[in-house]
């Protein structure tokens, strides 16, 4: 007798299941984002596997060595994985379109394919197309397989009969199994096709890199659950309108999380760049106001930023905030505490910050040149060019210590910037290099007036 199928609405934003239709997820509160999926009942397992079977492991008995990661020849891209790909690794890639994604990879294949063999899994392209951008691009090696295909036990067979030494899928989005009756993308055929290329790589230690699709929210689609399986999330950033490319992991069970690396966009692809400071800073005004340079540290890398702060009279009832690489709720709470404790008002006034070279400021460190270039933008006047700041801002207009003074104090100095304002409590125990004034400041008023 076949089994009864039945009908459930899945949410398309988190996973949720439920029995009956609704507008409105009631676990994440998505709205018209329930989809009907059909699922027949599973038959029950002829027998169960002994328990026999399966014998646990102790923790000292298991092999500690430590394998060699495989180099991917992109020196920004071997940092934001922790120094390469560990064999078996799960990779999980999104970003906008058009951001680079596949690029990206195509160009790995470029390096991997003198020494290594290679699946490159399309389910969006055809063969034709991906040999065309492969050709713009400098590809050219006899180790690249392409398959173009969406069934994932096809794919999964082609593992097997290949056995290459990395797999790359481009998207996860495109890739359905034949006993789910949804359609591609959905979250059900988006988490059960991760798992299967999971349980599969897993048991040939072979690594794999996954392209995933985002939503209008920049977040990767499908369920969250597929972000808990990889080993490793990382996302692309940045303007297509721009050149520059940041590469951030989310997450990485082999490495840091706080790496990025930065690209800049070419008609022969991505190329790296070495010093991403110098290339945020390029094209700086001399004698114009409402700019000053932040630092911000991102893993290992300290990074020097140009904010940029624009003050003006509003023509309407209420004054407009605008931000662009810097939470807009805390440039709230930066102008709150500019005028109830500094003195400086902004009530009438439109406040706009940006963020110069695409770059996001979210650690509070960049509170200080945010706060500078504002009263710098009020007043009309420029700070000098060879100043940078950083510091936390406190609620009672303190400037808070944080961390990594040393190793953002050297990477101005490195760039030739002679002073430096730092919370006080920073500036102790500093070495300051040849030629740098350290000055050690409290409150936000204490800044500005080191800086006029």
């Amino acid at each position: 007798m076949a089994a009864k199928a039945k009908a459930v609405f899945v949410c398309s934003e988190c996973g949720y299941e439920t029995a009956r239709w609704s507008g409105q997820c009631p676990s994440c509160g998505a709205w018209n984002c329930m989809n009907e999926e059909v699922r027949s009942k599973a038959a029950p397992a002829a027998t169960a596997r002994p328990a026999s079977a399966v014998t646990p492991k102790k923790l000292c008995d298991i092999d500690e060595r430590d394998d060699p990661r495989l180099q991917t020849g992109i020196r920004e891209l071997d940092r934001v994985l922790g120094g390469g790909i560990v064999p078996g690794g799960l990779m999980l890639i999104g970003g906008d379109p058009g951001i680079g994604k596949s690029t990206l990879l195509l160009q790995v294949c470029a390096n991997l394919g003198e020494t290594r063999s290679i699946l490159y899994v399309s389910g969006e392209e055809s063969a034709r197309q991906i040999r065309l951008r492969a050709t713009r691009l400098g590809v050219n090696t006899d180790r690249l397989f392409v398959l173009c295909e969406n069934d994932m036990d096809t794919v999964l067979a082609a593992v097997d009969s290949t056995r290459p030494d990395l797999l790359i899928v481009d998207s996860i989005q495109t890739m359905t199994l034949a006993e789910i009756s949804s359609g591609a993308g959905s979250v059900t055929q988006v988490r059960e096709c991760t798992s299967a290329i999971m349980r599969a790589c897993k048991a040939i230690d072979l690594p794999v890199f996954i392209v995933g699709h985002v939503n209008k929210d920049g977040a990767i689609a499908g369920p969250k659950v597929m972000e808990h399986i990889v080993d490793c999330v990382l996302s692309f950033e940045g303007d297509r309108n721009t050149t520059y490319r940041l590469l951030r992991c989310a997450k990485n069970r082999y490495g840091s999380t706080n790496e990025i690396g930065v690209f800049e966009m070419r008609d022969k692809g991505l190329c790296d760049v070495e010093n991403p400071s110098q290339m945020l800073l390029a094209g700086r005004l001399e004698n114009v106001s409402g700019t000053c340079i932040a630092c911000a540290v991102e893993g290992t890398r300290p990074l020097l930023a140009e904010v940029q702060g624009l003050v003006t009279p509003t023509g309407f009832g209420n004054p407009r905030r605008m931000s662009t690489g810097f939470d807009y709720n805390r440039l709230n709470l930066i102008l709150a505490v500019l005028e109830k404790r500094a003195g400086y008002f902004f009530s009438t006034l439109d406040v706009y910050i940006n963020v110069v070279g695409g770059l996001r400021l979210d650690e509070p460190a960049a509170d200080l040149a945010v706060a500078i270039a504002l009263i710098s933008g009020l007043k009309d006047t420029p700070v000098p060019m060879n100043v940078m700041a950083f510091g936390e801002i406190g609620l009672s207009g303190e400037v808070r210590a944080v961390s990594n003074a040393q190793m953002r104090v050297n990477e101005a100095a490195r760039l030739g910037f002679t002073h430096i304002v730092l919370p006080a409590q920073n500036s102790k125990g500093l070495d300051a290099p040849e030629g740098v004034t350290l000055t050690g400041v409290r409150t936000v008023r204490e800044a500005y007036e080191a800086v006029k």
